[in-house]
């Protein structure tokens, strides 16, 4: 999948003061979007690690699964 926009460029738009209201909740809700997909694909990646890999992180097999199954929207 292409990213249009990288998170970086994504926090240099919000900060911006020059924005109209709309594209600033543009941004704002393409930010939030994006941590989604970050935290969703992450927590996925969880699930093939192997057991030295979580060792080496600090995760049981059960720890990991459990992040894994968690909804992208929880912190």
């Amino acid at each position: 999948m292409a990213h249009a926009l990288t998170t970086e460029t994504l926090l240099r738009l919000k900060a911006s003061p020059r924005l109209p209201l709309i594209a600033v909740l543009a941004v704002k809700f393409a930010g939030v979007v994006t941590e989604w997909h970050i935290r969703y694909r992450t927590r996925k990646d969880l699930t093939h690690l192997d057991a030295h890999l979580l060792r080496d992180i600090g995760l049981t097999r059960e720890e990991a699964q459990r992040e894994a199954n968690r909804a992208f929207w929880r912190i």
